[in-house]
Parts: C-alpha cells; sequence; structure tokens
C-alpha cells in the first residue's frame, strides 16, 4: 500500500553520484515500499537537482528506527552548530557577559 507521505523541501548545498559532485535544488523526504533495500516501508531520503538530468540524484533508503537515530544525530548535531556559532558571532552566553562588563 502507498502511504503517499512526502515532503519537499528548498535544499542548499552539494550531493555526490559516482565520482561528481552537483549542486542540490530539492531534498524529499518520504515514507513508502522500499525499492531497492530489501525492506518493507522505508524513510527515503533524495537529494536532486530539478535542473540538471534525471540522474542528478543521491537517494537513501533507511530503516524507521534508523531514521530516527539520524534525526537524532542531526538535532544534536545543529543545536551544537548553533551553539558554535551564536559563541564565533559573539552571541553566546560569554559574549554577552563580555559586553554587559
Amino acid at each position: 500500500m502507498c502511504t503517499s507521505i512526502i515532503e519537499v523541501v528548498s535544499a542548499d548545498g552539494m550531493a555526490k553520484r559516482e565520482d561528481q559532485w552537483f549542486p542540490l535544488s530539492h531534498a524529499v523526504v518520504a515514507y513508502d515500499h522500499a525499492r531497492h533495500a530489501p525492506l518493507g516501508d522505508v524513510i527515503t531520503l533524495d537529494f536532486i537537482n530539478t535542473g540538471l538530468e534525471p540522474g542528478a540524484r543521491a537517494g537513501i533508503e533507511l530503516t524507521l528506527e534508523t531514521a530516527k537515530e539520524l534525526r537524532a544525530a542531526l538535532d544534536r548535531a545543529i543545536a551544537a552548530a548553533d551553539f558554535e556559532e551564536a559563541e564565533v558571532r559573539g552571541k553566546g552566553l560569554l559574549g554577552s557577559f563580555v559586553r554587559a562588563a
């Protein structure tokens, strides 16, 4: 049964296929039958560039549990990166304290 669960967002970055990198235009997240992995339903991540040929795609099929672990890892990495960026730009706790003194 098709789930029709799909989310599409604009993407800014790069993806790799074979030995060539290409710029991204979109990321697609879906939950549906696995097409390649020997699994049932999976979370599929597709990183694409709609302005290039159809092969401008990097795809991943993950179990739901792996996708949850990936989401948690992304949340931790993003939180740490936000903290780092705030510190670098002097917007973190230390930067606020120094400016107030």
